[in-house]
């Protein structure tokens, strides 16, 4: 006779609503500087490469690290490591409202990421081992995975308002009082879980996983913007050797750092690869199409953020339409479905135009979102439903781990196609200008570059400037957009083949743990 697990208490409820907290936080500060790059610029002067670096050096950072902090929290103790965690990302907050120079603030974006890479894997394991009851489960499930769209989609929303009300520093202050109550309320609510077979942590692995997560990276950032060739090819050779370096040494230690193993079990590995599109997807059109409504459309970073709203609305709503839906529909069709309303999303920049009304933006990152947090909801829950409780630890690193990548890789891959090919058109255009190398290369750089060079020269010369780039950058969204419509599309598809016959309160671990050994 099978025994009934137990069901979740008013207290754990409570817990959840504490583990969102950071969450929240965590996946706001992937996204949040986004409507600041502009203020940032004016201030701190930054590069093209190094205003990249200050959006997704976080991403990146969080993404190569969160194996090996799983790992800890896993020994060690996940609630620990959730409030060691608050105190170095309070650290990096203060640190990064501080910063007079790009480094120093690209500097606190990698603190924060480390910080948030302690604390993520925490959240998803820990609400993996407090409810579990299957139903209850996918809807704290929906809950987690709500927080986590709502925090990319309302990140430029809140910096902008901070922004516009306060200043840029503002953004990193807000995290403060937030750390402060996780820090106070997480040793009252939230029970103490690690994995008792765990013994050592393996710093190779740790070693191998970020050099091969930063190499990967930085080869796209190198060859998507044209520059640095020979540096981007060695950079992709030394990543793509680490990491397989990584997953043999995986395959050898009696203890892994991260169990790869796992990936044999046809609904992770199909939900994993899911997820990690579904977040590039919403990353990347926000990168893109936020800049738009300042750049291109001339808005201060209040007025854009109102145009985000329905995107965050949508972003809140998604995760629990999925659920709904799962109650009649197969997960597999539901994810596909949310993966092909991105795509649409995707599709509405066909018709963009330097003029176009900001309810075309909108709209467009509306669906992006609707539909990649469909997908999320219903992914993360087949990857935790996937394994027992003892591996939440390891499914939860690899399941955040796909998402800061699609984090990484959204603003890495759409944002270096949309720097590259601005600046390609940018750069005949101004060579048919005439107005000397240094001013071309200024306006091509960036289209916030841009914008300075036509306030620095004014007169005709700059309108022609102007015009040049607010087509170039509009163009260059379009080709994003197009983009990210294909990928979606595939992943749709991908979805469809490798979910097929997951059911939604189906013990999925049960069925397929065998797979693992």
């Amino acid at each position: 006779m099978t025994i009934a697990p137990p069901k979740a208490t008013g207290s754990t409820w409570l817990g959840l609503v504490v583990l969102v907290l950071p969450l929240l936080l965590i996946t706001i500060d992937g996204t949040v500087l986004v409507l600041g790059l502009p203020a940032i610029s004016a201030e701190l002067s930054p590069t093209g490469v190094q205003q990249l670096w200050m959006i997704d050096v976080y991403s990146l950072v969080l993404a190569g690290l969160l194996v090996a902090m799983s790992s800890v929290g896993d020994r060690f103790g996940r609630r620990r490591n959730l409030l060691i965690g608050a105190v170095v990302f309070s650290v990096a907050s203060v640190s990064g409202a501080l910063a007079t120079e790009p480094w120093m603030l690209i500097a606190a974006r990698a603190l924060l990421g480390v910080g948030g890479a302690i604390m993520m894997p925490s959240t998803l394991s820990l609400v993996r081992n407090m409810f579990l009851d299957r139903q209850q489960r996918r809807y704290a499930m929906a809950i987690w995975a709500a927080m986590a769209s709502v925090g990319a989609a309302v990140g430029p929303l809140i910096g902008g308002w901070v922004i516009e009300t306060f200043n840029w520093q503002a953004a990193f202050l807000m995290n403060i009082p937030v750390m402060i109550l996780l820090l106070i309320l997480g040793p009252l609510l939230l029970p103490e879980s690690r994995n008792p077979d765990l013994h050592k942590i393996d710093i190779l692995s740790v070693a191998l996983s970020l050099i091969g997560m930063v190499g990967v990276v930085y080869a796209i950032k190198s060859l998507t913007g044209g520059k640095e060739i020979l540096l981007g090819i060695i950079a992709v050779v030394i990543g793509l050797t680490a990491l397989a370096i990584f997953v043999r040494r995986q395959l050898t230690l009696s203890t892994p750092l991260i169990d790869v193993r796992l990936f044999k079990v046809r609904y992770f590995r199909g939900a994993v690869i899911a997820d990690l599109l579904a977040i590039f997807a919403m990353v990347g059109a926000l990168f893109a199409l936020v800049q738009y409504l300042q750049l291109v459309l001339g808005l201060n970073a209040l007025e854009a953020s109102l145009w985000l709203i329905p995107q965050a609305v949508f972003a809140a709503v998604a995760a629990f339409v999925a659920t709904a839906l799962v109650k009649k529909v197969l997960p597999a069709y539901v994810i596909a479905s949310g993966l092909l309303i991105s795509s649409v999303g995707f599709a509405l920049t066909l018709f963009l135009s330097p003029s176009s009304h900001p309810a075309l933006i909108g709209a467009s990152l509306a669906l992006v979102s609707l539909g990649a947090g469909m997908a999320l909801a219903l992914s993360n829950d087949i990857i935790m439903s996937s394994v027992k409780p003892e591996r939440a630890g390891q499914a939860a690193a690899i399941s955040e781990t796909a998402y800061e990548l699609g984090t990484t890789l959204g603003t890495a891959v759409l944002g270096g196609v949309l720097v590259a090919w601005y600046s390609r058109v940018v750069a005949a255009g101004t060579d048919a200008l005439d107005v000397g190398s240094s001013i071309a290369e200024r306006a091509s750089s960036t289209m916030a570059e841009a914008l300075l060079v036509a306030g620095e020269i004014g007169g005709n010369t700059a309108a022609a400037i102007l015009e040049i780039a607010q087509s170039a950058f509009t163009e260059a969204i379009i080709v994003t957009g197009v983009a990210g419509a294909s990928i979606m599309v595939l992943t749709a598809i991908w979805a469809l083949v490798t979910l097929r016959g997951a059911a939604a309160d189906a013990d999925l671990a049960t069925e397929h743990e065998s797979e693992v050994h």
